[in-house]
Parts: C-alpha cells; sequence; structure tokens
C-alpha cells in the first residue's frame, strides 16, 4: 500500500491552529489526492472560534477538539485503492467530505469526490464545494422572472446566489450586510440595490421598495439570528424562504409567520442531499460558471501559502469583509 507524507491542519482548541505531520496509507478503497488550493468555510471560522456544533450525519469525526480541519480543496488524484473504479491516478477531483482538507495530501473514499468539470479552472475546481452548492442554490430558490430578491448575506455563497437570482430574471435583487465593503462588491457584481442593515432599517427599506407587500423570495446567507428574523419579517405570504447557511447554535425565529403566512420552504443545500444526487447535480451547478455568466474570481480576496495557515485564519477572524481566503500547499 502507499504511503505519503503530509501537512495536515489540526485545531487544538479556540484560535489554536496548527500544522502537524501525517502518514497517509492508501486501503483498498481509498483515493488519495494532492491538493491545489484549499479555503476557509464559514463553518470553518465558527470552528476556529471554539463553536463546534452538534454531531450531524455530515460528521465523520466526533466535533470535539483536537479537530482535524478542512473541507473545501480540490486537486490531482495521485494513487487509488485496488477497489476504487471511479476515479484513476490522474484524474482532477472536487472534495466533497470533511476529510481533514487543510493539507498537502488528503485520503478520500469515492463517494466524498466529484470529477472535476472540463473546462473549469483548477483555482475553481478546488473550490467545487461551496462553489456549486451556492450556484444550485442560486438556480433552484424558485426565483422566478419579475420576482424581488432578497440576498442575506454578502459572503462567497450571497454573492454568487445574487448573482444566479439577477441572471434567472428576477426585476431586483437586493443584498443585506453589515458591511460596505462587501456591499460594494455585490454591487458591482449586479445587485440592484445594497442595504447595511447596521446602519439603516433593512425592513423599512424592503418594504418601501415593494409597496409594502414584502419581497418574493429570500435567501439566508448570512447564518444568524437576526438574519433569520429579518428574512421572517420581510418575506411576501406565501413567499419562498431559502435555506442556505448554516447555524450551529439554537436561534429564537417568529415561527407564527412561517405558519400563517404559508411561506414555501425551500432547502437548497446541495452537499447535504445523498452523494448519488449531487454526483447528477454538480455538473449543471458549475456548467454556468464555465460558460463565463457568472463572475467567480473577484470573490478569492486573499491568498496564503498554507505554511501561514495561522495567519490566513487569523485575517478571517479579524477581517469580515475577506470573502473567500485560500492557501496553496
Amino acid at each position: 500500500m502507499e504511503t505519503f507524507i503530509t501537512r495536515a491542519a489540526r485545531l487544538n482548541g479556540p484560535y489554536d491552529i496548527e500544522l502537524i505531520e501525517k502518514e497517509l496509507v492508501c486501503g483498498e478503497d481509498d483515493v488519495i489526492v494532492k491538493n491545489h488550493l484549499m479555503g476557509i468555510c464559514g463553518s470553518d471560522k465558527s470552528f476556529y472560534r471554539g463553536r463546534l456544533p452538534l454531531k450531524t450525519a455530515e460528521f465523520r469525526q466526533d466535533p470535539s477538539f483536537p479537530f482535524m480541519l478542512g473541507h473545501e480543496s480540490g486537486g490531482t488524484v495521485v494513487a487509488v485503492g485496488s477497489r476504487v473504479s471511479n476515479f484513476a491516478v490522474g484524474d482532477k477531483v472536487m472534495a466533497f467530505g470533511w476529510n481533514n482538507n487543510y493539507a498537502d495530501y488528503f485520503s478520500s473514499k469515492e463517494f466524498q469526490l466529484q470529477p472535476a468539470p472540463e473546462g473549469l479552472d483548477m483555482d475553481l475546481a478546488s473550490l467545487g464545494e461551496p462553489l456549486a452548492c451556492a450556484m444550485h442554490s442560486g438556480l433552484h430558490s424558485n426565483v422566478q422572472l419579475g420576482d424581488f430578491v432578497v440576498v442575506m448575506g454578502a459572503g462567497f455563497a450571497g454573492q454568487v446566489i445574487a448573482q444566479c437570482a439577477k441572471k434567472k430574471g428576477a426585476a431586483c435583487v437586493a443584498v443585506v450586510d453589515v458591511l460596505d465593503g462587501k456591499l460594494a462588491l455585490a454591487k458591482k457584481l449586479g445587485a440592484d440595490v445594497v442595504i447595511n442593515s447596521s446602519k439603516q432599517s433593512a425592513a423599512d427599506e424592503i418594504f418601501a421598495l415593494t409597496g409594502g407587500r414584502g419581497a418574493d423570495v429570500v435567501v439566508e446567507a448570512a447564518g444568524t439570528a437576526e438574519s433569520y428574523d429579518l428574512a421572517s419579517t420581510v418575506l411576501r405570504h406565501n413567499g419562498s424562504f431559502v435555506f442556505y447557511s448554516w447555524v450551529t447554535e439554537p436561534i429564537t425565529i417568529n415561527i407564527s409567520r412561517w405558519h400563517d403566512d404559508g411561506f414555501n420552504f425551500i432547502n437548497t443545500c446541495l452537499v447535504h442531499h445523498t452523494w448519488h444526487e449531487r454526483y447528477v447535480w454538480c455538473q449543471a451547478a458549475l456548467r454556468p460558471v464555465i460558460q463565463g455568466l457568472v463572475d467567480i474570481k473577484p470573490l478569492i480576496t486573499n491568498e496564503f501559502p498554507l505554511a501561514d495557515i495561522k495567519k490566513g485564519f487569523e485575517l478571517a477572524d479579524r477581517d469580515d469583509e475577506a470573502i473567500k481566503i485560500v492557501f496553496r500547499p
């Protein structure tokens, strides 16, 4: 069995991340991938701050410290086990599993990988998981021609979803955030209205723009209690409430509106469906990116070598205007 020595990130506790040396052994049903690029997910930032979620089906390791961190990455297959049939050495792949991906190499099972689509730049293919998830959400958020759409959160996913909503024919796309830098980028990338909810009443602005009716579609991509409250407030009767972000702590919401106003709830999280569905959906989700219909490169705001993983996470913690921070091995 082939073995590989790699650096890999270990989160020892809140704000305590380091690279350790690991040996990876390619077992009979394993795939070893040499990383091209890795990205910091919003969930990684929460974990770094000490907010680990409860155990879910997605976690194949207990959500406790020390935690072997990382899931956003992609690269080239360098070894496959004897029972692997869907991948071969040299294949370009995207990671869709929590496999300690802040590393030079990572080990995965076949179902946790996705072929990189032909024609997709490897920098973007390495962000295939967050990119495909955001694109799938944008394409399946029930946005109709002429709709008023609100996107809560101008992070990586929110920026992608806002672009998709506009391309799908929304008459007006409003992006809500608390950071002017992110809102300025959203405006540059095509949002019609940007609202800083820390400086003005986003609800008042949205109701003014819609004649008191409320938004046809609200996409929650901020992951805060305040965002869920605002989304529940500004959505019109029988509107579509789109779940995207992962809220790792219990929150209080106005569930009465959800019931009495007959909201249509849509869970667009591609990665949280079965891998069989993801295998089919991923290619379609990324096609508009390959076609150049959605602009992704401006969302990669900071790059570090893997050796500077501490600096990268320190930046992610102190500068919320950094949208997608990436590392190269």
